[in-house]
């Protein structure tokens, strides 16, 4: 598929006649209501087999082979090129789609979202391979706290996706250190912690556990991993799969709550796999800036591939956006979560233009509101995402992990089907 950026003036018309499509089918790819619903610089993908190159100043055949992995008589072939030593700048050359890394796919859900939950499952089925079901909840003597997942667990199967429970310690509302300090150390709290885990597995039909413990801090790293080589001696032999969150670190020794109870060299020598986190660089509490900016996702990622074998690394993608509410002299109010397509609606709504940073690959945009403050907002694309997938493939990892679904954006799944092939379990 070919991502197109909108320009002053454009009409989805023009848009259309440009690539030979429908305007009908670009408004069913990207979601649009009406064909006067677009923004400038908003990234649509256009619906069609492989994309095209523009030349650049100093571009060649070879050099353009290089960039796109497609062989020189390839290139003259597909777009009948007469004289190779004769490239204008701006012309446009068909690339042909690269063949398909196959990866596993994991989606978070939380299943506040109750119906529409189990229809967005429906819809990216073929592009999931877990979901992680979120979340079992602690208490202080190791009792898991019920959650009514039935539903999604029996609607996972039935769209060929391995269902994961996912065990953390939440107190309410904030993932605690004390919480956790209290289970990790005292054997009688995780056995019945861990048994209660299998009871619900055996009875809800999970195919494994996630373990998603946060803000351990330092004094408990040791502890958390005798508690998961616990649970994996536990529930290896019976078939389960075991995998555990943790937090962005760029080296072993990151100091800080939340990075310090997370030993990457530990850790990855028992799970069946990690779900690295890369996300949340902007976050509640924190001054506007992009949720994943690729220089730090792949400082990061360089980190993990250093120190755990590949296949065993799942790297985290953001499903949302923040918008920001901002004075001129201080910070505003806490951001709001919003999902990739209620940004373009805001756009839409305030005039807003959409810029694009190169450097972070995250797009933005600044409005003004009714009351007069001022909002900056940072968001997911198809060119932020593709960003993302090309990291992934570069480093040759195991897969992916979403956060969150239902925050999604269809733009996202389809480009999953266009550069992975999803793995299933069941």
């Amino acid at each position: 598929m070919e991502t197109y950026v909108v320009k002053p003036e454009d009409t989805l018309f023009d848009i259309a006649m440009e690539f030979g499509v429908t305007e009908q089918s670009i408004m069913e790819t990207n979601t649009i209501q009406q064909p006067e619903d677009l923004v400038v610089g908003q990234a649509l993908i256009i619906p069609i087999w492989g994309t095209y190159y523009y030349t650049e100043p100093g571009d060649t055949l070879e050099i353009i082979s290089d960039k796109t992995g497609v062989s020189v008589d390839q290139l003259i072939l597909l777009n009948e090129i007469t004289d190779s030593y004769d490239l204008e700048v701006g012309t446009r050359l068909f690339i042909p789609p690269t063949p398909r890394k196959v990866i596993d796919v994991t989606a978070y859900v939380d299943l506040a979202m109750g119906e529409r939950l189990i229809k967005d499952i429906g819809k990216a089925a073929e592009q999931l391979t877990f979901i992680n079901v979120f979340s079992y909840e602690m208490n202080p003597d190791g009792t898991l706290n019920p959650i009514d997942d039935e539903e999604v667990v029996q609607t996972a199967y039935g769209n060929i996706i391995s269902p994961i429970m996912v065990v953390t310690n939440i107190a309410q509302g904030q993932f605690s250190k004390e919480l956790a300090t209290i289970v990790l150390t005292n054997e009688e709290f995780q056995d019945r912690l861990l048994s209660e885990a299998l009871l619900i597995m055996e009875n809800r039909g999970y195919d494994g556990i996630d373990f998603d413990f946060e803000y351990l801090g330092i004094q408990n790293r040791d502890h958390y991993n005798a508690f998961l080589k616990k649970a994996v001696e536990l529930f290896k032999p019976l078939g389960y799969i075991v995998s555990t969150a943790v937090a962005p670190k760029d080296f072993q020794d990151q100091e800080g709550i939340m990075y310090e109870g997370h030993d990457y060299k530990g850790i990855d020598q028992m799970v069946d796999y990690v779900n690295i986190m890369t996300y949340e660089w902007s976050w509640l509490g924190g001054a506007p800036r992009p949720v994943a900016p690729i220089n730090a996702v792949r400082q990061v990622m360089e980190y993990a591939v250093s120190v755990m074998p590949k296949e065993k690394i799942m790297m985290g993608i953001p499903l949302y956006g923040y918008d920001w509410t901002l004075s001129y002299e201080q910070e505003g109010d806490f951001p709001i979560v919003i999902s990739p397509q209620r940004a373009l609606e805001i756009a839409k709504e305030y005039g807003a233009e959409i810029q694009y940073d190169k450097e972070v690959e995250a797009p933005f945009f600044t409005y003004t509101d009714e009351e007069g403050a001022f909002h900056i907002v940072w968001f997911e694309d198809a060119r932020s995402i593709q960003a993302k997938f090309d990291l992934v493939k570069e480093l040759g990892i195991k897969g992916i992990n979403f956060w969150l679904m239902g925050k999604d954006f269809p733009q996202n799944w389809l480009l999953v089907d266009e550069n992975f092939i999803v793995r299933k379990n069941v």
